[in-house]
Protein backbone atom coordinates (compact mmCIF):
# COMPACT_ATOMS: atom_id res chain seq x y z
CA UNK A 1 0.00 0.00 0.00
CA UNK A 2 1.33 3.31 -1.09
CA UNK A 3 2.47 5.95 1.36
CA UNK A 4 0.11 9.09 1.05
CA UNK A 5 1.64 12.69 0.78
CA UNK A 6 1.63 14.89 3.57
CA UNK A 7 -0.69 17.51 0.85
CA UNK A 8 -3.09 13.64 0.67
CA UNK A 9 -3.42 13.50 4.23
CA UNK A 10 -4.17 17.20 5.11
CA UNK A 11 -7.13 17.10 2.73
CA UNK A 12 -7.96 14.17 4.20
CA UNK A 13 -8.03 16.22 7.32
CA UNK A 14 -9.73 18.32 6.77
CA UNK A 15 -12.77 16.76 4.58
CA UNK A 16 -13.71 15.04 7.95
CA UNK A 17 -14.98 18.06 9.66
CA UNK A 18 -16.42 19.62 6.84
CA UNK A 19 -18.12 16.37 5.97
CA UNK A 20 -19.83 17.22 9.68
CA UNK A 21 -20.36 20.42 9.35
CA UNK A 22 -22.52 19.17 6.32
CA UNK A 23 -24.42 16.50 8.65
CA UNK A 24 -25.00 18.99 11.24
CA UNK A 25 -26.04 21.13 8.97
CA UNK A 26 -29.12 18.91 7.65
CA UNK A 27 -29.55 17.42 10.95
CA UNK A 28 -30.28 21.13 11.80
CA UNK A 29 -32.84 21.41 9.05
CA UNK A 30 -34.45 18.41 9.95
CA UNK A 31 -34.93 19.70 13.71
CA UNK A 32 -36.08 22.95 11.68
CA UNK A 33 -38.74 20.76 9.59
CA UNK A 34 -39.88 18.58 12.71
CA UNK A 35 -40.42 22.26 14.62
CA UNK A 36 -37.54 22.53 17.18
CA UNK A 37 -35.30 25.57 16.71
CA UNK A 38 -37.52 27.96 16.83
CA UNK A 39 -37.28 31.18 17.52
CA UNK A 40 -38.77 31.88 21.14
CA UNK A 41 -40.43 35.26 20.90
CA UNK A 42 -42.12 34.08 17.87
CA UNK A 43 -42.90 30.65 19.51
CA UNK A 44 -44.43 33.17 22.21
CA UNK A 45 -46.68 35.64 20.33
CA UNK A 46 -47.66 32.28 18.12
CA UNK A 47 -48.83 31.09 21.34
CA UNK A 48 -50.64 33.90 22.41
CA UNK A 49 -52.59 34.90 19.23
CA UNK A 50 -53.47 31.23 18.65
CA UNK A 51 -54.86 31.28 22.39
CA UNK A 52 -58.04 33.08 21.42
CA UNK A 53 -58.58 30.42 19.32
CA UNK A 54 -59.62 27.65 22.69
CA UNK A 55 -62.76 30.07 22.87
CA UNK A 56 -64.35 28.17 20.37
CA UNK A 57 -63.04 24.58 21.48
CA UNK A 58 -64.13 25.19 24.77
CA UNK A 59 -67.83 26.38 23.15
CA UNK A 60 -67.49 23.15 21.28
CA UNK A 61 -66.62 21.02 23.82
CA UNK A 62 -69.19 22.43 26.80
CA UNK A 63 -72.31 22.41 24.80
CA UNK A 64 -72.34 19.16 23.56
CA UNK A 65 -73.14 18.01 27.55
CA UNK A 66 -74.85 21.55 28.71
CA UNK A 67 -77.21 21.03 26.06
CA UNK A 68 -78.76 18.36 27.21
CA UNK A 69 -79.73 20.14 30.72
CA UNK A 70 -80.88 23.31 29.02
CA UNK A 71 -82.55 21.15 27.00
CA UNK A 72 -84.37 19.72 30.40
CA UNK A 73 -84.15 22.79 32.45
CA UNK A 74 -85.61 25.51 29.78
CA UNK A 75 -88.41 22.94 28.08
CA UNK A 76 -86.89 23.62 24.46
CA UNK A 77 -87.83 21.60 21.53
CA UNK A 78 -84.89 19.84 19.39
CA UNK A 79 -85.66 22.72 16.77
CA UNK A 80 -84.33 25.15 19.36
CA UNK A 81 -81.47 23.08 20.81
CA UNK A 82 -80.27 22.97 16.70
CA UNK A 83 -80.47 26.77 16.69
CA UNK A 84 -79.06 27.43 20.21
CA UNK A 85 -76.09 25.21 18.22
CA UNK A 86 -75.79 26.54 15.27
CA UNK A 87 -76.04 30.43 16.01
CA UNK A 88 -72.81 30.61 16.77
CA UNK A 89 -71.31 29.22 13.82
CA UNK A 90 -73.91 31.49 11.90
CA UNK A 91 -72.88 34.40 13.46
CA UNK A 92 -69.62 34.13 13.66
CA UNK A 93 -69.65 34.23 9.65
CA UNK A 94 -70.30 38.05 10.68
CA UNK A 95 -67.09 37.74 12.41
CA UNK A 96 -64.67 36.56 9.75
CA UNK A 97 -66.43 38.51 7.14
CA UNK A 98 -65.39 41.83 9.20
CA UNK A 99 -62.44 40.53 10.11
CA UNK A 100 -60.66 40.70 7.22
CA UNK A 101 -60.95 45.00 6.56
CA UNK A 102 -60.88 45.44 10.19
CA UNK A 103 -57.49 43.30 11.33
CA UNK A 104 -55.94 45.52 7.67
CA UNK A 105 -57.54 48.88 9.22
CA UNK A 106 -56.34 48.36 12.91
CA UNK A 107 -53.92 45.81 12.67
CA UNK A 108 -53.62 42.21 13.93
CA UNK A 109 -53.02 42.85 17.30
CA UNK A 110 -55.91 44.91 17.85
CA UNK A 111 -58.23 42.69 16.09
CA UNK A 112 -56.98 39.98 18.57
CA UNK A 113 -58.01 42.18 21.52
CA UNK A 114 -61.38 42.88 19.93
CA UNK A 115 -62.29 38.88 19.09
CA UNK A 116 -61.70 37.70 23.23
CA UNK A 117 -63.85 41.41 24.46
CA UNK A 118 -66.32 40.19 22.27
CA UNK A 119 -66.53 36.86 23.24
CA UNK A 120 -66.58 37.94 26.84
CA UNK A 121 -69.35 39.56 26.59
CA UNK A 122 -71.10 36.62 25.23
CA UNK A 123 -69.80 34.38 27.63
CA UNK A 124 -71.10 36.43 31.00
CA UNK A 125 -74.66 37.12 28.95
CA UNK A 126 -75.02 32.85 28.48
CA UNK A 127 -73.75 32.20 31.48
CA UNK A 128 -76.35 34.67 33.67
CA UNK A 129 -79.21 34.40 31.09
CA UNK A 130 -82.39 33.48 32.61
CA UNK A 131 -84.39 32.59 29.09
CA UNK A 132 -83.63 30.82 26.53
CA UNK A 133 -84.10 33.89 24.22
CA UNK A 134 -81.54 35.57 26.13
CA UNK A 135 -78.45 32.86 26.21
CA UNK A 136 -78.97 32.82 22.53
CA UNK A 137 -78.28 36.19 22.41
CA UNK A 138 -75.49 35.72 24.19
CA UNK A 139 -74.62 33.07 21.97
CA UNK A 140 -74.58 35.27 18.95
CA UNK A 141 -72.44 37.43 20.13
CA UNK A 142 -70.06 35.14 21.41
CA UNK A 143 -70.25 33.41 17.90
CA UNK A 144 -68.95 37.70 16.23
CA UNK A 145 -66.12 37.24 18.88
CA UNK A 146 -65.04 33.64 17.36
CA UNK A 147 -65.24 34.41 13.85
CA UNK A 148 -62.76 37.39 14.15
CA UNK A 149 -60.35 35.25 16.09
CA UNK A 150 -60.41 32.18 13.42
CA UNK A 151 -59.49 34.59 10.77
CA UNK A 152 -56.81 36.69 13.05
CA UNK A 153 -54.96 33.94 14.77
CA UNK A 154 -53.78 31.95 12.01
CA UNK A 155 -53.10 35.16 10.04
CA UNK A 156 -50.60 36.84 12.20
CA UNK A 157 -49.13 33.34 12.99
CA UNK A 158 -47.83 33.11 9.40
CA UNK A 159 -47.01 36.57 8.87
CA UNK A 160 -44.52 36.00 12.09
CA UNK A 161 -43.21 32.49 10.99
CA UNK A 162 -40.41 31.51 8.95
CA UNK A 163 -41.09 29.17 6.14
CA UNK A 164 -39.57 26.31 8.09
CA UNK A 165 -41.56 26.04 10.85
CA UNK A 166 -44.67 28.28 9.56
CA UNK A 167 -46.93 24.93 9.24
CA UNK A 168 -46.60 24.14 12.90
CA UNK A 169 -46.76 27.65 14.33
CA UNK A 170 -50.16 28.47 11.77
CA UNK A 171 -51.44 25.23 12.63
CA UNK A 172 -51.55 26.07 16.66
CA UNK A 173 -55.09 27.36 16.58
CA UNK A 174 -55.85 24.18 16.10
CA UNK A 175 -54.48 22.51 18.78
CA UNK A 176 -55.71 24.82 20.62
CA UNK A 177 -59.25 24.32 19.42
CA UNK A 178 -58.68 20.63 20.36
CA UNK A 179 -57.05 21.65 23.76
CA UNK A 180 -60.33 23.65 24.19
CA UNK A 181 -62.76 21.06 23.82
CA UNK A 182 -61.11 18.50 25.29
CA UNK A 183 -61.31 21.15 28.71
CA UNK A 184 -65.04 21.34 28.02
CA UNK A 185 -65.92 17.52 28.09
CA UNK A 186 -63.83 17.73 31.32
CA UNK A 187 -65.63 20.34 32.44
CA UNK A 188 -69.18 18.90 31.79
CA UNK A 189 -67.89 15.23 33.46
CA UNK A 190 -66.43 17.33 36.67
CA UNK A 191 -70.08 19.74 36.91
CA UNK A 192 -72.69 16.68 35.97
CA UNK A 193 -72.76 15.95 39.50
CA UNK A 194 -74.77 19.40 40.25
CA UNK A 195 -77.99 20.69 40.16
CA UNK A 196 -79.17 20.80 35.99
CA UNK A 197 -80.40 24.47 36.84
CA UNK A 198 -76.81 25.49 37.72
CA UNK A 199 -74.20 23.09 36.24
CA UNK A 200 -74.62 24.26 32.38
CA UNK A 201 -74.68 27.94 33.36
CA UNK A 202 -71.22 27.59 35.15
CA UNK A 203 -70.25 25.30 31.90
CA UNK A 204 -71.25 28.00 29.47
CA UNK A 205 -69.74 31.12 31.88
CA UNK A 206 -66.71 29.53 32.49
CA UNK A 207 -65.50 30.57 28.52
CA UNK A 208 -64.97 34.43 29.77
CA UNK A 209 -61.52 33.44 31.84
CA UNK A 210 -59.28 32.29 29.05
CA UNK A 211 -60.99 35.39 26.98
CA UNK A 212 -59.90 37.72 29.66
CA UNK A 213 -56.34 36.08 29.61
CA UNK A 214 -55.87 36.32 26.26
CA UNK A 215 -57.32 40.20 25.98
CA UNK A 216 -54.79 41.05 28.74
CA UNK A 217 -51.95 39.23 27.02
CA UNK A 218 -52.32 40.87 23.74
CA UNK A 219 -50.51 43.63 25.56
CA UNK A 220 -46.79 42.10 25.35
CA UNK A 221 -47.70 41.19 21.60
CA UNK A 222 -46.00 42.99 18.88
CA UNK A 223 -47.89 43.95 15.61
CA UNK A 224 -47.77 42.05 12.31
CA UNK A 225 -43.98 43.15 10.55
CA UNK A 226 -46.06 42.33 7.23
CA UNK A 227 -48.67 44.76 8.54
CA UNK A 228 -46.40 47.31 9.45
CA UNK A 229 -44.53 47.00 5.97
CA UNK A 230 -48.19 47.42 4.19
CA UNK A 231 -49.21 50.95 6.13
CA UNK A 232 -45.40 52.08 5.63
CA UNK A 233 -44.07 51.29 9.08
CA UNK A 234 -40.30 49.89 7.99
CA UNK A 235 -38.47 50.95 11.10
CA UNK A 236 -41.11 49.70 13.10
CA UNK A 237 -41.12 46.66 11.22
CA UNK A 238 -37.90 45.99 11.15
CA UNK A 239 -37.44 46.20 14.93
CA UNK A 240 -40.08 43.27 15.06
CA UNK A 241 -38.02 41.15 12.47
CA UNK A 242 -35.29 41.43 14.84
CA UNK A 243 -36.84 40.04 17.55
CA UNK A 244 -38.12 37.19 15.32
CA UNK A 245 -35.60 36.01 13.50
CA UNK A 246 -32.03 34.28 14.44
CA UNK A 247 -30.12 37.23 13.36
CA UNK A 248 -29.95 40.34 12.31
CA UNK A 249 -28.95 39.25 8.56
CA UNK A 250 -31.98 37.35 8.61
CA UNK A 251 -33.90 40.00 9.74
CA UNK A 252 -32.47 42.43 6.91
CA UNK A 253 -33.21 39.34 4.12
CA UNK A 254 -37.18 39.28 5.38
CA UNK A 255 -37.40 42.99 5.51
CA UNK A 256 -35.97 43.16 1.81
CA UNK A 257 -38.49 40.14 0.94
CA UNK A 258 -41.69 41.83 2.18
CA UNK A 259 -41.08 45.44 1.35
CA UNK A 260 -40.89 44.46 -2.48
CA UNK A 261 -43.74 41.99 -2.41
CA UNK A 262 -45.73 44.77 -0.79
CA UNK A 263 -48.35 46.45 -3.12
CA UNK A 264 -48.61 49.46 -1.50
CA UNK A 265 -47.48 52.16 1.21
CA UNK A 266 -48.67 53.53 4.15
CA UNK A 267 -51.94 55.00 2.26
CA UNK A 268 -53.08 51.63 1.90
CA UNK A 269 -56.06 50.84 4.08
CA UNK A 270 -57.31 47.24 2.21
CA UNK A 271 -59.27 49.26 -0.79
CA UNK A 272 -59.84 46.81 -3.70
CA UNK A 273 -59.20 43.80 -2.33
CA UNK A 274 -62.67 42.59 -2.52
CA UNK A 275 -62.58 43.48 -6.43
CA UNK A 276 -59.36 42.02 -7.11
CA UNK A 277 -60.35 39.19 -5.43
CA UNK A 278 -64.07 38.26 -7.01
CA UNK A 279 -64.51 40.72 -10.14
CA UNK A 280 -61.13 40.31 -11.75
CA UNK A 281 -58.61 37.94 -10.49
CA UNK A 282 -55.74 37.15 -11.97
CA UNK A 283 -55.03 33.41 -12.68
CA UNK A 284 -53.00 32.24 -9.88
CA UNK A 285 -55.72 34.20 -7.65
CA UNK A 286 -58.52 32.52 -8.73
CA UNK A 287 -56.78 29.05 -7.82
CA UNK A 288 -56.38 30.56 -4.69
CA UNK A 289 -59.67 31.52 -4.21
CA UNK A 290 -60.56 28.26 -4.95
CA UNK A 291 -58.64 26.28 -2.53
CA UNK A 292 -58.70 28.33 0.22
CA UNK A 293 -62.74 28.22 0.30
CA UNK A 294 -62.89 24.87 -0.70
CA UNK A 295 -60.63 23.27 1.61
CA UNK A 296 -62.84 25.30 4.39
CA UNK A 297 -66.03 24.09 2.30
CA UNK A 298 -65.26 20.29 3.23
CA UNK A 299 -63.45 21.00 6.72
CA UNK A 300 -67.12 21.91 7.46
CA UNK A 301 -69.28 19.31 4.97
CA UNK A 302 -66.99 17.05 7.18
CA UNK A 303 -69.71 17.06 9.67
CA UNK A 304 -66.55 17.31 12.07
CA UNK A 305 -68.53 20.19 14.22
CA UNK A 306 -71.69 18.88 14.40
CA UNK A 307 -70.33 15.64 15.36
CA UNK A 308 -68.51 17.07 18.15
CA UNK A 309 -71.07 18.89 18.69
CA UNK A 310 -74.28 16.14 19.36
CA UNK A 311 -72.03 13.49 20.08
CA UNK A 312 -73.66 12.42 23.00
CA UNK A 313 -76.99 12.39 21.03
CA UNK A 314 -74.89 10.07 18.84
CA UNK A 315 -73.41 7.68 21.37
CA UNK A 316 -77.52 7.78 23.11
CA UNK A 317 -78.61 6.31 20.37
CA UNK A 318 -75.84 3.68 20.11
CA UNK A 319 -77.32 2.84 23.18
CA UNK A 320 -75.13 4.53 25.96
CA UNK A 321 -77.80 6.46 28.34
CA UNK A 322 -76.35 7.29 31.66
CA UNK A 323 -75.11 11.14 31.40
CA UNK A 324 -71.70 10.58 33.09
CA UNK A 325 -70.96 7.86 30.99
CA UNK A 326 -71.71 10.13 27.60
CA UNK A 327 -69.35 12.63 29.51
CA UNK A 328 -66.73 9.78 29.62
CA UNK A 329 -66.74 8.58 26.35
CA UNK A 330 -66.44 12.36 25.49
CA UNK A 331 -63.12 12.68 27.07
CA UNK A 332 -61.57 9.77 25.79
CA UNK A 333 -62.78 11.30 22.27
CA UNK A 334 -61.05 14.48 23.24
CA UNK A 335 -58.00 13.04 24.50
CA UNK A 336 -57.31 10.65 20.96
CA UNK A 337 -58.22 14.53 19.14
CA UNK A 338 -55.42 16.39 20.94
CA UNK A 339 -53.04 13.72 20.86
CA UNK A 340 -53.06 13.31 16.93
CA UNK A 341 -53.47 16.96 16.30
CA UNK A 342 -50.27 17.51 17.92
CA UNK A 343 -48.28 14.92 16.35
CA UNK A 344 -49.88 16.46 12.79
CA UNK A 345 -48.26 19.45 13.51
CA UNK A 346 -45.26 18.61 14.86
CA UNK A 347 -44.61 16.72 11.14
CA UNK A 348 -46.35 19.39 9.33
CA UNK A 349 -43.23 21.13 8.29
CA UNK A 350 -41.49 17.35 7.36
CA UNK A 351 -44.18 16.17 5.23
CA UNK A 352 -45.84 18.56 3.73
CA UNK A 353 -49.33 19.76 3.79
CA UNK A 354 -51.10 17.38 1.17
CA UNK A 355 -49.90 13.86 2.41
CA UNK A 356 -50.74 14.69 5.69
CA UNK A 357 -54.51 15.84 4.42
CA UNK A 358 -54.48 13.50 1.75
CA UNK A 359 -54.37 10.73 4.56
CA UNK A 360 -56.48 11.96 6.45
CA UNK A 361 -59.44 12.63 3.74
CA UNK A 362 -59.36 9.04 2.49
CA UNK A 363 -58.84 7.65 6.19
CA UNK A 364 -62.40 9.64 6.69
CA UNK A 365 -64.26 8.69 4.35
CA UNK A 366 -63.41 4.97 5.82
CA UNK A 367 -64.13 5.56 9.36
CA UNK A 368 -67.66 7.64 8.38
CA UNK A 369 -68.69 4.75 6.48
CA UNK A 370 -67.49 1.97 9.26
CA UNK A 371 -69.77 4.47 11.81
CA UNK A 372 -72.38 4.57 9.16
CA UNK A 373 -72.44 0.59 9.63
CA UNK A 374 -72.49 0.62 13.49
CA UNK A 375 -74.92 3.26 13.78
CA UNK A 376 -77.08 1.70 11.48
CA UNK A 377 -76.33 -2.16 13.46
CA UNK A 378 -77.06 -0.55 16.81
CA UNK A 379 -79.85 1.18 15.39
CA UNK A 380 -81.38 -1.65 13.19
CA UNK A 381 -80.14 -4.88 15.22
CA UNK A 382 -82.08 -6.66 17.64
CA UNK A 383 -80.76 -6.11 21.18
CA UNK A 384 -78.23 -3.74 20.10
CA UNK A 385 -74.96 -6.05 19.22
CA UNK A 386 -71.97 -4.62 21.62
CA UNK A 387 -69.74 -4.97 18.64
CA UNK A 388 -71.98 -2.30 16.67
CA UNK A 389 -72.02 -0.30 20.00
CA UNK A 390 -68.04 -0.64 20.49
CA UNK A 391 -67.62 -0.14 16.34
CA UNK A 392 -69.21 3.24 16.51
CA UNK A 393 -67.21 4.16 19.33
CA UNK A 394 -63.99 3.27 17.66
CA UNK A 395 -65.07 4.71 13.95
CA UNK A 396 -66.27 8.19 16.14
CA UNK A 397 -63.08 8.16 17.50
CA UNK A 398 -61.14 7.28 14.66
CA UNK A 399 -62.90 9.82 12.21
CA UNK A 400 -62.06 12.86 14.93
CA UNK A 401 -57.89 11.54 15.17
CA UNK A 402 -57.92 11.33 11.04
CA UNK A 403 -59.93 14.60 10.95
CA UNK A 404 -56.98 16.29 13.67
CA UNK A 405 -54.17 14.88 11.14
CA UNK A 406 -55.55 16.72 8.06
CA UNK A 407 -58.31 19.18 7.67
CA UNK A 408 -58.34 20.10 11.22
CA UNK A 409 -54.82 22.04 11.24
CA UNK A 410 -53.82 22.46 7.22
CA UNK A 411 -57.72 24.28 7.07
CA UNK A 412 -56.20 27.08 9.20
CA UNK A 413 -52.57 26.55 7.74
CA UNK A 414 -53.54 27.16 4.01
CA UNK A 415 -55.90 29.66 3.83
CA UNK A 416 -53.53 31.82 6.10
CA UNK A 417 -50.22 31.27 3.72
CA UNK A 418 -51.65 31.32 0.26
CA UNK A 419 -52.42 34.48 -0.89
CA UNK A 420 -50.46 37.64 -1.30
CA UNK A 421 -49.76 40.19 1.21
CA UNK A 422 -52.20 42.88 0.07
CA UNK A 423 -54.91 40.16 0.25
CA UNK A 424 -54.30 38.27 2.74
CA UNK A 425 -56.35 38.85 5.28
CA UNK A 426 -59.43 39.47 3.22
CA UNK A 427 -59.39 36.42 1.39
CA UNK A 428 -58.62 34.25 4.77
CA UNK A 429 -61.95 36.07 5.96
CA UNK A 430 -63.81 35.21 2.73
CA UNK A 431 -62.38 31.92 3.10
CA UNK A 432 -63.33 31.22 6.83
CA UNK A 433 -66.50 33.03 6.35
CA UNK A 434 -67.36 30.15 4.25
CA UNK A 435 -65.87 27.90 6.56
CA UNK A 436 -68.51 29.31 9.62
CA UNK A 437 -71.56 29.59 6.67
CA UNK A 438 -71.07 25.59 6.44
CA UNK A 439 -70.52 24.79 10.27
CA UNK A 440 -73.57 26.67 10.64
CA UNK A 441 -75.59 24.91 8.17
CA UNK A 442 -74.87 21.52 8.86
CA UNK A 443 -74.74 22.16 13.10
CA UNK A 444 -78.18 23.31 12.39
CA UNK A 445 -79.82 20.52 10.53
CA UNK A 446 -77.65 17.45 11.85
CA UNK A 447 -80.53 16.58 14.50
CA UNK A 448 -83.37 16.89 11.64
CA UNK A 449 -81.79 15.12 9.04
CA UNK A 450 -80.48 12.33 11.06
CA UNK A 451 -84.34 11.97 12.19
CA UNK A 452 -85.20 11.81 8.45
CA UNK A 453 -82.38 8.99 7.73
CA UNK A 454 -80.79 7.77 10.78
CA UNK A 455 -77.79 9.05 11.88
CA UNK A 456 -76.23 6.09 10.04
CA UNK A 457 -77.82 7.24 6.79
CA UNK A 458 -76.18 10.36 8.06
CA UNK A 459 -72.78 9.35 8.07
CA UNK A 460 -72.94 7.31 5.16
CA UNK A 461 -73.54 10.66 3.19
CA UNK A 462 -70.76 12.29 5.32
CA UNK A 463 -68.41 9.50 3.67
CA UNK A 464 -69.09 10.08 0.40
CA UNK A 465 -68.95 13.91 0.83
CA UNK A 466 -65.63 12.90 2.09
CA UNK A 467 -64.70 10.89 -1.08
CA UNK A 468 -65.72 13.83 -3.17
CA UNK A 469 -63.28 16.40 -0.84
CA UNK A 470 -60.16 13.75 -1.43
CA UNK A 471 -60.69 14.32 -5.31
CA UNK A 472 -60.56 17.85 -4.92
CA UNK A 473 -57.44 17.93 -2.17
CA UNK A 474 -55.53 15.71 -4.90
CA UNK A 475 -56.19 18.21 -7.80
CA UNK A 476 -56.65 21.42 -7.08
CA UNK A 477 -54.04 22.08 -3.50
CA UNK A 478 -50.24 22.17 -4.23
CA UNK A 479 -47.90 21.58 -1.78
CA UNK A 480 -46.44 24.54 0.26
CA UNK A 481 -44.04 23.12 2.21
CA UNK A 482 -40.94 25.42 2.28
CA UNK A 483 -42.45 28.11 0.22
CA UNK A 484 -41.78 31.89 1.78
CA UNK A 485 -45.34 33.97 1.41
CA UNK A 486 -43.65 35.77 -1.16
CA UNK A 487 -43.76 32.86 -3.29
CA UNK A 488 -47.35 31.66 -3.23
CA UNK A 489 -48.10 33.74 -6.30
CA UNK A 490 -45.51 31.98 -8.55
CA UNK A 491 -46.77 28.56 -6.88
CA UNK A 492 -49.84 29.08 -8.02
CA UNK A 493 -49.37 30.12 -11.37
CA UNK A 494 -48.85 26.77 -12.35
CA UNK A 495 -49.90 24.60 -9.47
CA UNK A 496 -49.83 21.09 -11.41
CA UNK A 497 -46.19 21.51 -12.03
CA UNK A 498 -45.53 22.23 -8.75
CA UNK A 499 -47.57 19.53 -7.24
CA UNK A 500 -46.35 16.80 -8.84
CA UNK A 501 -42.59 18.92 -8.30
CA UNK A 502 -42.67 18.79 -5.12
CA UNK A 503 -44.67 15.34 -4.58
CA UNK A 504 -41.14 13.86 -6.03
CA UNK A 505 -38.94 16.31 -4.10
CA UNK A 506 -40.76 14.48 -1.14
CA UNK A 507 -40.38 10.31 -2.24
CA UNK A 508 -36.76 11.58 -2.86
CA UNK A 509 -36.22 12.99 0.60
CA UNK A 510 -38.14 9.73 2.20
Amino acid sequence: MPLKTSNELEREATAVPAVEAIEEEEQSLGMQSMGFGINKYTLFCSILASTNSILLGYDIGVMSGAVLYIEDNLKISSTQVEILVGSLNILSLIGSLASGRTSDSIGRRYTTFLASTTFLIGALLMGLAPSYPLLLAGRMIAGIGVGYALMVAPVYTAELSPSTSRGLLSSLPEIFITFGILLGYIINYALSGLPPHINWRIMLGLAGIPAIAVGLGVLTMPESPRWLIMKGKSEEAKKVLLKISSNEIEAEERLRSISGAAAAGSSWHGQGVWKELLINPTKPIRRMLIAAIGINFFMQASGNDAVMYYSPEVFRAAGIHEKRHLFGVNVVMGITKTCFVMLSAVYLDRFGRRPLLLVGSIGMTVALALLGLGSKVTKEGKGRPRWGVALSVIALCGDVALFSIGLGPITWVYSSEIFPNRMRAQGSSLAISVNRLVSGIVSMTFLSISKEITFGGMFLVLSGIMGVASLFFYFFLPETKGKSLEEMEVLFQDKVNNSKTDSNNSLQVE
